[in-house]
């Protein structure tokens, strides 16, 4: 049997100072004790910022798809989890383990059946529809797999487009591109178009998008799904680096291992719930997981 060999993917060391880029003031981390080696052991790779404040919480989010009155899909059963301002963090599990589902919610392109989303010490999960797309404009961003950036328009206005939806002029919109174009290394590809641009460059451009209007968090799923390994961790490590200059945080959906390597946290998903994270509080997740891993099949559960 031929193994692949496993693409690693090097972060960026953490600096001592952790600015977020956003107003807050910068926290000192101490040396690393007790809380910090069990954060680690819960998914941790490199410690919980200590003094970091929370940025997201779910609390026992569920979603049920009804199809009929007897036929449904539970995709979340009771997931939380908690994440600091400044993280990356990687959300891990099979096919159908509701990761998908999960970052969704949390960047407020869907709803959950039950369960509460606070972003920033706000409640979100209850916001209406103008609030909601007020939020999804200037306080999260989004990274997907296909890119979806517009074919006919240049990368440059495909950025701008992001930054005119948050209430910017044509020529604030034009500025805020060029800066997020420049910030990931495509200052001289502005006028060029998806069809005329690599993959992993497209995928910059996406990530250009995402930034320009300074988000709390980008959310990716699967951001490096479409990409050879070369452009992959290309595309990570930028990550990173925008992570460690500008405190922005970094929640990535991904099958890939060596991404979820490089991050400052991995959450792992079975069967709609969240196994790991939170010093084990976690629904289900008791000594590391276990007890959603060995809890019997729903017939109604996602797959």
């Amino acid at each position: 049997m031929t193994t692949t060999p496993q693409t690693t993917y090097t972060a960026a060391p953490l600096t001592e100072h952790g600015g977020n880029g956003h107003g807050a003031a910068e926290n000192v981390a101490p040396p690393e004790g007790l809380e910090a080696r069990e954060a680690r052991g819960n998914g941790d790779r490199r410690g919980a910022r200590i003094g970091a404040k929370v940025i997201i919480r779910a609390k026992d989010i569920n979603k049920r798809y009804v199809m009929s009155k007897d036929n449904y899909v539970d995709a979340l059963n009771d997931a939380t989890l908690e994440i600091a301002e400044g993280q990356t963090v990687a959300i891990m599990g099979p096919s159908g383990s509701g990761k998908s589902t999960l970052l969704h919610i949390l960047g407020c392109l869907d709803s959950a059946t039950s369960g509460e989303v606070w972003l920033d010490g706000r409640r979100v999960d209850d916001l209406g529809g103008r609030d909601l797309a007020r939020l999804r404009r200037s306080e999260v961003g989004f990274i997907f797999q296909t890119f979806n950036l517009v074919p006919s328009l240049t990368a440059l206005e495909n950025v701008m487009l992001a930054a005119e939806y948050a209430g910017n002029s044509r020529r604030e919109a034009r500025e805020a591109a060029r800066a997020a174009l420049a910030q990931v290394g495509l200052a001289d590809r502005e006028d060029h178009r998806p069809p005329e641009l690599s993959g992993g460059q497209q995928q910059r451009v996406a990530i250009a998008r995402a930034l320009v209007n300074k988000p709390k968090v980008i959310f990716g799923d699967e951001p490096t799904g479409n990409l050879d390994s070369a452009s992959s961790a290309e595309v990570v490590q930028m990550m990173h680096r925008i992570n460690r200059d500008t405190g922005t945080t970094f929640v990535l959906v991904t099958h890939d291992s060596g991404v979820a390597s490089s991050c400052d946290r991995v959450f792992h998903m079975l069967d709609g719930r969240v196994t790991n994270g939170n010093g084990g509080h976690a629904a289900g997740a008791g000594s590391g997981g276990d007890a959603a891993l060995a809890a019997p099949s729903d017939p109604h559960r996602a797959v």
